[in-house]
């Protein structure tokens, strides 16, 4: 899994942000207004850029992605910055950051998968190249602490990132197809497919179970990911837009209280109550609390988000889950939360 642990933070050293020479460009308030950017799709034969812009990844499981890779039809391409260990992140922040804007900018790799999530990308945002990324748009692949990264490079520069299996999770024959789906073999629309579940453990699990939040259909661009990320941009200049979106929320291991510290949070805020609709996805871990008089997840959930009165349903095959589905953060959707679906209304490549 990529889980990362609960401790989020924007901490970025003043010495280092005065050794950057386009701290002011990434500095700047992004623009929502910004033109929509598609990437182009990927086919059999391209390179993928392996990149850990957050924890270490283990060689062996590095190994496997490359594996994964290759059997889908491409050739993953990595620099030695992908295995290194600065504690419990895979380099310091500058050699992070050099990773993933030299991968941008190498016109030898078409698109750009995370090897893992963890935690560390809201350390490196500043350090980012925006321009460059503007001007070399690629598929731009992850989850988890990734999060961070998809919404904040769609708005700073209007390209179309994708919330998928980050390498270490791409190895189930769903999660693979519906990446496939999203940057290889667009259509338009295109339907978005739940998983069948089939495992007893999982049709017993609260935390799968699926259900109608508000009833009701929206539509808007997606934007969204893990919960815990979402709220760690509240307050920066990546703080996400939630105005007419449909709203894609997943978390790990929360306490159903701090669940609701998080939602409640969101509510508090400018933009989450004109939010078009609410998909949350499958909140793996989150039912569980050592109080033994805790509210569960779902009645987290409902008390928070069904007062907004705006489309929402729970349970969507995403997320910190061995099913996780691809979605592009940005690209028009579709939801009914009556009927449980999700449309992607045009192609998310080009």
């Amino acid at each position: 899994m990529a889980n990362r642990r609960q401790f989020i933070g924007t901490a970025f050293s003043g010495t280092v942000a005065a050794l950057l020479p386009n701290l002011g460009r990434a500095n700047s308030k992004p623009s929502y207004e910004t033109d929509l950017i598609k990437p182009k799709r990927l086919r059999k034969g391209d390179t993928i850029g392996l990149i850990a812009p957050g924890y270490a990844i283990h060689p062996t499981i590095l190994e496997d992605a490359k594996k994964t890779l290759r059997s889908m039809g491409f050739k993953p391409y990595h620099t030695n910055r992908v295995l290194g260990n600065y504690g419990y992140l895979s380099n310091t922040d500058e050699e992070r950051a050099k990773d993933l804007n030299e991968m941008f900018a190498n016109p030898k790799i078409d698109g750009i998968l995370c090897a893992r999530g963890g935690y560390g990308c809201t350390r490196i945002m500043q350090m980012i190249d925006y321009e460059s990324i503007r001007k070399n748009p690629k598929t731009f692949i992850g989850f988890s602490d990734i999060t961070a990264l998809l919404n904040g490079i769609h708005q700073r520069t209007g390209l179309v990132t994708f919330h998928g299996p980050v390498g270490s999770t791409l190895n189930d024959p769903y999660s693979i197809s519906q990446l496939e789906k999203v940057v290889m073999f667009p259509k338009e629309p295109l339907e978005i497919q739940n998983i069948e579940l089939l495992k007893p453990e999982l049709t017993t699990n609260p935390e799968f179970e699926r259900y109608t939040i508000t009833e009701g259909s929206a539509t808007g661009k997606l934007v969204g990911g893990s919960l815990t990320l979402i709220n760690a941009l509240i307050g920066t200049a990546d703080e996400i837009d939630f105005t007419n979106a449909i709203v894609c929320i997943e978390d790990v291991e929360e306490a159903p209280y701090r669940i609701d510290r998080m939602l409640t949070q969101l509510l508090e805020g400018k933009t989450f109550k004109h939010a078009a609709g609410i998909l949350i996805g499958v909140c793996a871990g989150c039912n569980e609390s050592t109080n033994p008089i805790s509210f569960s997840l779902k009645e987290v959930i409902m008390d928070r988000i069904k007062p907004l009165g705006i489309p929402a349903m729970y349970g969507m095959s995403f997320g910190h889950v061995e099913n996780n589905f691809t979605f592009p953060i940005g690209i028009k959707a579709t939801m009914d939360a009556t009927k449980m679906n999700l449309q992607l209304l045009e192609k998310a490549v080009l």
